[in-house]
């Protein structure tokens, strides 16, 4: 199954409570007017679009079917379907430089970030990459466990330190570790605490302060990962983070196991930070990076 098929399979759940009405009501729709702009934004508003979102789409919608004297329901479908891509815009991939890519993966525990990490490196070995991860979530060894098992199915190399060890040291041998085996990207596992967020600010500067030291010369990505079935609550999340880091994109969890996908429109509106990776069903292959084509195309048809 390609990812394209296992994505609209994944969004199944979404398409049911968000497309399918979309698609009865227009197959029914016999007059443009204000009861189909309500009957949208229900439609809307109940996927998790959100209110804010809901109606920037619904007065875009408006507005374009005024100015271009749309008639036709099929008309008004595809140009609702142009709204929402362009809102989500085009996805963005890693920012890559000529040496080694350094990738922070921060989160809270229980979003899936474990996992996500695997299923990333995966993706980018596939891509011809060669990655190393740094397990420096070390508060849990737990953490470091589910890491090792993940990296041994995405056939990558996982540098680590014993429970409790300083994140820091982990990032610097993994550095070390990288350097030597010529790696294009180092993916590092952080710890999944939010409650004290001088604590995150204190060990990710840290952290950057190791990789600044020892790869002046990187690019580095700093990716939240955010389980979509908790819809606008992963917004608030992501705004916490956002207060203690610097975030450049977002990897998406469990889109499959939620008819919230919405949720994807509302992080777009609320915080522009690119998604860039979304997952859609618990195997090594069922992660990608984010393409607004393939996703709006999987809601649609």
């Amino acid at each position: 199954m390609s990812f394209f098929e296992k994505l609209k399979k994944g969004l199944s759940k979404t398409k049911n409570l968000l497309f399918k009405p979309f698609s009865d009501l227009f197959k029914s729709l016999r007059r443009i007017d204000e009861d189909l702009m309500e009957e949208l934004e229900e439609i809307l508003i109940c996927a998790d679009v959100g209110i804010s979102t809901t109606e920037e789409i619904l007065d875009t919608l408006r507005t374009e079917i005024k100015e271009r004297g749309l008639k036709d329901s099929n008309e008004v479908k595809d140009l609702l379907k142009e709204i929402m891509h362009n809102m989500i815009g085009e996805g963005e991939d890693i920012n890559y430089c000529d040496g080694i890519t350094v990738v922070l993966i921060i989160g809270v525990n229980g979003v899936g970030k474990t996992t996500s990490i695997g299923k990333i490196a995966s993706s980018l070995k596939k891509d011809h990459k060669k990655v190393v991860v740094a397990a420096a979530d070390t508060f849990r060894a737990a953490a470091i466990d589910q890491l090792e098992v993940w990296t041994k199915r995405a056939g990558v190399d996982l540098i680590k330190h014993t429970e409790g060890s300083d994140p820091a040291a982990v990032v610097f041998d993994a550095i070390n570790a990288s350097k030597k085996r010529q790696a294009d990207v180092l993916i590092i596992d952080t710890a999944g605490r939010l409650h004290n967020k001088k604590n995150l600010m204190d060990e990710l500067a840290k952290i950057n302060r190791v990789i600044a030291r020892e790869l002046p010369d990187s690019s580095r990505e700093t990716m939240l990962v955010l389980d979509s079935t908790t819809g606008q609550n992963a917004i608030n999340q992501a705004k916490e983070f956002k207060n203690a880091a610097d975030i450049t994109g977002l990897v998406l969890t469990k889109l499959d196991g939620t008819a919230k996908g919405g949720i994807v429109f509302s992080i777009k509106k609320e915080l522009d930070i690119p998604v860039k990776f979304i997952g859609v069903g618990e195997q090594i292959d069922d992660m990608e990076k984010f393409n607004a084509d393939d996703f709006i195309d999987a809601l649609f048809e």
